[in-house]
């Protein structure tokens, strides 16, 4: 449920105080859920979710509001919960993206509406069994890769260092002296407005989207890279948005389409790096080939389903 707008004469200082110490204590919590997880899977991916959400709001905060805080204290804080936040997300992304391709190539090696290559009758069927156990191999590597980095990165002085650094910031915000003595109207507002305008910018930059000839081509992976800018960038005015007290539920909304296009992305990458492997046989090559369109026609349905909640409807409530 959305809060009410803070008032515009509050300081702010304190509207940002407020927010960032509510956000420390959130990150504090899930570090706490993600020690007791211990080896528990599905315990300690909540609690890795929980990390990674606090760490983003207040990295995202810290930017959009620096110049009400120390800026070489929010620097570097934002700076090291980026890394942190990166680390976290990998052994759950590469989990996420091999449950996500298995799913499809059942899917699709039991659809009747998928021709298979001339001379190989079923071929798809055949060369799914293969195609995933070598999706199988190559992402269960980068997973327990993953896993060791992270298990790394926990174990470190650097890590301990952010954490000791969020847990002075749920007691005590740095901010600048002068700034935080303004009103919310008259800081806040124009800074989370800036963030605002870069979206705005970033969006307005996308190509086009839709089967139509103006459209570029759906395998240009710079095209991919413009719509995760967008996602970031989104992700960033809700954070604003969430610090004012506004609602988030169309950007909210939003961004849950542009995180099905970045996870569809991967996968299409993934299927793609699979198919480049010497000496695959021709039946898991085709397997992978479809498996690869599907995933970028989930790019392109994503892409227009962010478009409709965004560019067309923008008045509109979100589904």
């Amino acid at each position: 449920m959305a809060q009410p707008n803070h008032d515009p004469m509050a300081d702010a200082g304190d509207v940002l105080g407020t927010y960032l110490r509510s956000q420390a204590t959130a990150f504090l919590r899930g570090l706490r859920l993600h020690e007791e997880s211990g080896a528990a899977a599905t315990e300690s991916g909540v609690a890795a979710r929980s990390l990674r959400g606090a760490a983003r709001r207040i990295s995202g905060s810290l930017a959009t509001f620096r110049a009400v805080t120390e800026s070489s204290w929010a620097d570097g804080l934002r700076t090291e919960l980026a890394w942190l936040s990166s680390t976290l997300a990998d052994e759950h992304a590469y989990a996420a993206r091999l449950a996500r391709l298995m799913d499809a190539l059942h899917r699709l090696s039991g659809s009747p509406q998928l021709p298979a290559p001339r001379g190989s009758a079923g071929a798809l069927t055949v060369g799914s069994a293969r195609a995933g156990a070598l999706l199988d191999r190559q992402l269960t590597l980068a997973r327990t890769r993953a896993h060791s980095a992270t298990l790394q990165a926990l174990g470190s002085s650097r890590f301990h260092a952010v954490a000791d650094a969020v847990a002075l910031l749920a007691s005590e915000v740095p901010l600048d002296a002068v700034a935080a003595r303004g009103r919310v109207g008259e800081v806040l507002v124009p800074l989370a407005a800036v963030a605002e305008t870069r979206l705005s910018a970033a969006v307005s930059a996308l190509p086009p989207v839709g089967g139509c000839e103006a459209a570029p081509s759906p395998y240009d992976a710079d095209h991919d890279g413009l719509w995760h800018e967008v996602r970031r960038l989104l992700r960033v005015h809700r954070y604003a948005r969430e610090v004012l007290g506004e609602d988030v539920t169309r950007p909210a909304a939003a961004g849950e389409a542009l995180d099905r296009h970045r996870d569809a992305a991967e996968a299409a990458a993934a299927s793609a790096t699979a198919a480049r492997t010497p000496r695959i046989a021709p039946a898991t090559a085709y397997a992978l080939g479809v498996l690869h369109a599907d995933q970028r026609h989930q790019v392109e349905a994503a892409r227009t389903d962010f478009q409709h909640l965004w560019l067309r409807e923008p008045a509109a409530a979100p589904r």
